[in-house]
């Protein structure tokens, strides 16, 4: 009388493996959506590194930098500078030799380099905060993403 009926097991299976498939879907977004807003604030933190690197002038010039690195960011007013801030951030090298020498000695009765000239290298950290759409339970509700780059200020 009674026969085994298998007519709604198709899409009981679909329906258990769609969810699956749904949330894994949404983790690769955010896992997407993160690794952008990284590369971002790694462009951001070059950008400012490029405006420091033009002169002595705008190796000082942090607003400057700030300015340069909110302008490649998405969302201008969430990137911040950490560095360089004050006189952190400021490296340099004796161009012939390569030994660290002061950024502070530039007397041209007795210079940081004798026979050669300091050269200035520029790190710029730029900063921002990654807010992930879907929490998931266990990880952090926001993420701190930090862009650095280095270059040397051209002479």
């Amino acid at each position: 009388m009674f026969r085994n009926r298998e007519e709604g097991q198709a899409l009981v299976e679909t329906a258990l493996s769609m969810s699956l498939l749904v949330l894994l879907m949404l983790g690769a977004v955010e896992f997407g959506r993160l690794a952008f807003a990284a590369i971002e604030v790694n462009n951001a933190a070059k950008a400012a590194a490029q405006y420091g690197s033009q002169t002595h002038a705008t190796a000082l010039d942090q607003a400057g930098m700030l300015q340069a690195a909110q302008n490649e960011y998405i969302t201008p007013t969430a990137v911040s500078l950490l560095s360089p801030s004050g006189t952190n951030g400021y490296s340099c090298t004796c161009a012939d030799t390569g030994v660290a020498t002061s950024c502070t000695n530039n007397s041209l009765t007795s210079p940081a380099c004798t026979g050669s000239y300091a050269e200035v290298t520029l790190l710029v950290q730029a900063q921002t905060s990654f807010n992930p759409v879907i929490h998931i339970p266990g990880l952090p509700t926001s993420f701190n993403l930090v862009g650095t780059a280095k270059q040397k200020v051209l002479q």
